[in-house]
């Protein structure tokens, strides 16, 4: 029988965005951690830049940093802050267990099959790497800051804007874990799908609005799944909100419970098996 022409890579990559989809918003959780009101914060540090013509996230890291100085040395944010901030913030109901019971699911239909965690964010990754679920990941990508020789945050090192995330997908898809000048180079190279670590036809992206569109578009595209999570509102209102066109539009949209038997839960449950089935049929046009 003839080899099929589509990659039959026995691997699931499911991607997630972390504020809003797998935890409370960092930003405005690590203002209270500090002290701080983040209303009133945002009003005056983080907007007033905006308006200013200021990209939002170097808006966002800038104030932190600005703040930061003007304090006294013991009240300064430092690595150590950030990190005892991470272990403190709490994922979701469900999310601690979710890892597991998905791997569980693709063990018992398909044991050839593997399934990789993976985060893409443009908030804090220090703060994602200290949380419980960080041991769940492959990788991280997200935005870094730059600290000082006593550990006081400097400069922001390393920003990943909403419409970059979609260039990490290819990152994790061919295998990549850094980001260095010559993956920029490499990763937008025609790669033969036959060395593919992950084809994108084989990932699936949880994210809960804005900053998840363009890797929702990305997916439609290359034929992945996108799957849309809301808090605090409804689907009629994050759509309205978002609204997303035809190719940004997600397969399912659920409230962000990951407890076993939520909406949330058995839309990752049945993505990963129809992966997994469709791994599987591929897989058939590659015996002899």
């Amino acid at each position: 029988m003839p080899k099929a022409t589509h990659p039959a890579a026995q691997k699931i990559a499911v991607v997630f965005d972390f504020d809003d989809t797998l935890v409370p918003d960092s930003f405005d959780h690590f203002l209270s951690f500090l002290g701080l009101d983040p209303a009133e914060f945002r009003k005056a540090k983080y907007e007033s830049r905006k308006q200013a013509g200021w990209d939002a996230i170097p808006a966002r890291f800038y104030s932190l940093i600005e703040y930061s100085k003007a304090q006294p040395p013991e009240k300064r944010i430092t690595r150590s802050t950030l990190m005892e901030f991470g272990k403190s913030l709490q994922p979701f109901e469900g999310v601690s267990d979710m890892f597991t019971r998905l791997q569980q699911r693709v063990n018992e239909i398909a044991p050839e099959i593997s399934i990789e965690f993976y985060l893409i964010t443009s908030g804090f990754v220090e703060v994602a790497r200290q949380t419980s679920i960080a041991k769940f990941f492959k990788a991280m990508w997200g935005c870094e800051f730059h600290y000082s020789e006593s550990g006081e945050i400097e400069f922001l090192k390393r920003s990943l804007s909403h419409p970059e995330k979609p260039r990490y997908l290819y990152y994790l898809s061919r295998g990549i874990n850094y980001s260095d000048d010559e993956d920029l180079l490499f990763v937008y190279k025609d790669v033969p799908p036959e060395e593919l670590t992950i084809p994108l036809d084989q990932i699936i992206y949880v994210g809960d609005g804005t900053s998840d569109i363009p890797c929702f578009a990305m997916l439609n595209q290359e034929g992945g799944m996108a799957i849309g999570v809301y808090r605090n509102s409804s689907p009629e209102e994050w759509a309205k909100h978002y609204q997303p066109s035809q190719n940004q539009r997600v397969i399912n949209l659920a409230p962000a419970d990951y407890q076993e038997g939520s909406e949330l839960m058995r839309s990752l449950t049945l993505a990963v098996e129809s992966m997994c089935k469709k791994i599987q049929i591929y897989q058939l046009s590659h015996h002899e």
